[in-house]
C-alpha cells in the first residue's frame, strides 16, 4: 500500500509538471532536435528562408568539412560581382595554369582556354567544376588567395562564426570548415539574387558546343518537388554534404546537412527534412514585395500624394493549426516632405498575434518626388484655391 501511494503521488507530480509546461517550452522543443525526427547527418540545419527562423536542427553549430558545399560561398561573391557591376556575364575568363592544375571534379580547361563568365558560373553551380570556380575567382579579385581573403570577409559581414575557408573550392585543408548553420545562411544570402537561383537550378547543360555536358550532382532538382537551388559536396573527409532550398504554396526552406555517411545518404536525409517542414509549418502570406498598403500626402513636392510600398514580402510562418488570427498593423507619418528617393524607407509593416509583434517589415516609396520649385509650389497653392471656390 505504502509503495502503491508513492508511486501515485511521483505519477501525480509529473502529471502537474508536464500539464504546467508553458506553451513556449513545448513550441521551443517541437522547433529545436526532437519532435519526432532524427537524421544521420553529423549536422543537420531546417531553415525558415523568409525570416532565416531555425524549424529543427542537429548540432547546427559543428564546424566540419563541407567539401563542394564550399562552392555556394563562391558564387554568392561571383553572382554579387555581377550584381554591383563589377563583371559582366558576357566577360570571357580565361584559364590560368593554376586552375588547370585543380583535381577532383573539373571540367578539364586547358590553360587559356576561355569560356564566358556566365558558363564558367555554370559550370561551378552545375558540374562542381574545381577548375572553374579557380578561373572564377581569379578573374574577379586576381588570385584565388585573394578571393578566400574576400569569402571569409564575406561571412564575417553575415555574423557567421563557425566557418573558415582555404579555398573557393572545398578540396581537402586543414582550418577550412563550417557549421550547418552557417551553410544556410550563406545560401539564404544567395536566394536573394536571381542569377543564383537561375543557374542553381539547371540540370544539364552543354559546354564546347555539345562535346561535353554537365550534370547537376543536386539531383533533388529531380526527386523532390519545389527543389530549385543547391550544392553537393563529398570527400573522405567530409563524406556526403547538401545544401538545398525548396519552395511550396508560398513557404521557402532551406535543407543542410553536413557529415552523412554513405552514397545518396545526403539526398535521403534532406527530404527528410522537407517532409517535415512542409507537413508541418503553413506560409501565412500577407503582402507581396511591392504590394502598395498606402498613399501619404506630399508637401513641397512637384505630386501631391506618394505610393508606399512593402519592401519584401510580408510573410508569416507558423505551425499549421496556429496559422489564423494575425492582425497587421501600418507604422507610417501622417504625410511625407520632399525630397524623397525611390526606395527611402517611410516606415513599417507590423504583424501581431495575441498582441505580440511577430514580424517587422520596412515600408519604402515607390518612387522619387522631388521638391518643387518655388513657381510650382505657388501654382499649387492658387490651383487649391481654385478648386475650394
Amino acid at each position: 500500500m505504502f509503495v502503491r501511494k508513492i508511486l501515485s503521488t511521483l505519477l501525480i507530480c509529473l502529471f502537474t509538471l508536464a500539464c504546467a509546461l508553458p506553451a513556449w517550452a513545448v513550441k521551443e522543443k517541437e522547433e529545436g532536435t526532437g519532435g519526432g525526427l532524427d537524421t544521420t547527418a553529423e549536422s543537420a540545419v531546417l531553415m525558415e528562408a523568409h525570416t532565416g527562423k531555425v524549424l529543427w536542427a542537429k548540432n547546427p553549430d559543428k564546424e566540419l568539412p563541407m567539401a563542394s558545399v564550399t562552392k555556394i560561398m563562391t558564387l554568392l561573391l561571383a553572382v554579387e560581382a555581377v550584381e554591383q557591376g563589377r563583371v559582366s556575364l558576357k566577360d570571357r575568363v580565361v584559364a590560368s595554369e593554376n586552375a588547370w592544375e585543380m583535381g577532383g571534379s573539373q571540367i578539364y580547361l586547358e590553360p587559356g582556354e576561355e569560356f564566358s563568365f556566365e558558363e564558367m558560373l555554370i559550370a561551378v553551380a552545375v558540374g562542381s567544376a574545381n577548375d572553374a570556380s579557380v578561373a572564377v575567382a581569379e578573374h574577379i579579385l586576381g588570385s584565388e588567395e585573394a578571393f578566400v581573403e574576400a569569402m571569409n570577409q564575406r561571412a564575417k559581414q553575415l555574423g557567421l562564426k563557425h566557418t573558415h575557408f582555404v579555398n573557393c573550392t572545398g578540396l581537402p585543408a586543414e582550418g577550412h570548415y563550417t557549421s550547418a548553420y552557417d551553410m544556410a545562411v550563406i545560401l539564404r544570402e544567395c536566394l536573394k539574387y536571381p542569377l543564383f537561383r537561375r543557374i542553381s537550378s539547371i540540370y544539364e547543360y552543354d559546354l564546347r558546343g555539345g562535346k561535353f555536358k554537365l550534370w547537376n550532382t543536386n539531383k533533388l532538382l529531380k526527386w523532390y518537388e519545389g527543389v530549385d537551388a543547391g550544392k553537393t559536396g563529398w570527400t573522405n573527409e567530409a563524406k556526403y554534404c547538401l545544401a538545398s532550398s525548396a519552395e511550396r504554396d508560398g513557404l521557402r526552406l532551406i535543407v543542410v546537412v553536413l557529415g552523412t555517411p554513405e552514397p545518396k545518404s545526403h539526398f535521403r536525409e534532406s527530404i527528410k527534412l522537407y517532409k517535415y517542414g512542409f507537413a508541418r509549418y503553413k506560409a501565412v502570406n500577407i503582402y507581396p514585395a511591392g504590394a502598395k498598403v498606402k498613399s501619404l500626402p506630399v508637401s513641397k513636392g512637384v505630386v501631391d500624394n506618394l505610393d508606399v510600398v512593402t519592401k519584401d514580402r510580408v510573410t508569416v510562418v507558423a505551425p499549421k493549426g496556429e496559422d489564423r488570427g494575425f492582425t497587421t498593423h501600418l507604422e507610417l507619418p501622417s504625410r511625407v516632405t520632399a525630397p524623397v528617393t525611390k526606395g527611402q524607407q517611410l516606415g513599417f509593416c507590423v504583424v501581431k498575434k495575441d498582441g505580440q509583434e511577430v514580424l517587422r517589415v520596412p515600408l519604402v516609396a515607390r518612387y522619387e518626388v522631388k521638391k518643387a520649385n518655388l513657381l510650382q509650389q505657388i501654382k499649387k497653392v492658387f490651383t487649391r484655391l481654385h478648386s475650394v471656390r
